[in-house]
């Protein structure tokens, strides 16, 4: 089966039998096309069969993305970001084995060993003062507010966040639910001050929009604005947050993610269990949420103190 080919399968089967959603696949086809747009210059051919795809192969790939590629955006590719590409191959080669083609086999396919991930978290003088930033004497600074603490509260992802109508959130039970990645359901819940702030916004609000967060720049109600395009986008979110970060006085870049890690590092500062905060944060794979090893490697040396009898 030549390469062309084989990869429209892939993303049709990825559609239609696994049901992935429409981004994962544009991503697939991102990396994969990227990859036969290499191989084919690289082989000086118009085409390529997937038979013949070996491992020398896939190792000059890898160099090629290691050394050679630079995005005229952001320079060398990270590690991790070498990998998707890397794992995207091997959902392509399985699903081409799942075919009975004879090709190289996934396995033989490894990821580039990653250095532990340091993420950014807010310590809760920094969430202080960040969310005192916000100047709430009119709608949108109460939106911003009430979008900073549902960020927190939450632990949303931001596109999750954007993506919510006002009808998804129940603000009496404080807790509703909302489909993340992959498809995969979970329940998130509102913290008192979440609450308190959205209860606000919505007093504020007087229009028909559908949206949690509507804009209150750009296009007015006489240009014929629907509910798509009066949504709060997610690079919208990302400058307000840089806006209140400044104000604030940190000093490190942080974005919407960087309350979604502070979250996480919240819960189990006080206690909860690691399997707990995986569920809440709709991780599939338990070995995602422990990025967070900084709080439970500190508890552990708490329990090392109090509980080694060399240290009485």
């Amino acid at each position: 089966m030549e390469i062309k080919e084989a990869i429209l399968r892939f993303l049709e089967y990825s559609e239609l039998d696994r049901n992935l959603s429409l981004k994962t696949v544009r991503m697939y086809g991102y990396y994969l096309h990227f990859f036969q747009d290499w191989l084919l210059k690289s082989q000086n051919k118009k085409d390529f069969s997937v038979e013949d795809i070996d491992d020398n192969i896939i190792r000059n790939f890898r160099l090629y993305l290691s050394h050679q590629y630079k995005n005229k955006f952001k320079g060398a590719l990270k590690r991790q970001t070498q990998n998707y590409f890397l794992v995207a191959l091997r959902s392509f080669f399985r699903y081409l084995i799942k075919q009975k083609v004879n090709t190289i086999s996934p396995e033989m396919i490894e990821l580039g060993k990653q250095r532990d991930r340091q993420i950014k978290h807010l310590e809760v003088d920094q969430l202080s003062r960040l969310f005192k930033a916000v100047d709430t004497t009119d709608i949108m600074g109460i939106r911003d507010r009430a979008i900073l603490e549902t960020l927190f509260s939450t632990g949303l992802r931001v596109s999750e966040m954007v993506a919510l109508n006002r009808e998804h959130v129940n603000i009496e039970s404080g807790e509703f639910g909302v489909v993340g990645k992959g498809g995969k359901a979970r329940v998130v819940f509102l913290t008192k001050k979440a609450k308190e702030w959205l209860r606000k916004y919505f007093g504020m609000r007087n229009d028909p929009y559908k949206p949690l967060f509507i804009r209150y720049s750009g296009p007015k109600a006489d240009d014929g604005l629907t509910d798509e395009k009066k949504r709060l986008s997610v690079r919208s979110v990302e400058r307000m947050i840089e806006k209140y970060r400044k104000k604030a006085g940190i000093l490190f870049h942080i974005g919407p993610h960087t309350l979604r890690h502070s979250y996480a590092t919240d819960l189990l500062h006080e206690g909860a269990d690691i399997r707990s905060v995986q569920l809440l944060l709709g991780h599939k794979n338990i070995a995602t949420t422990q990025i967070y090893t900084h709080i439970t490697d500190a508890k552990l040396r708490e329990v090392h103190e109090k509980y080694h009898s060399g240290n009485r």
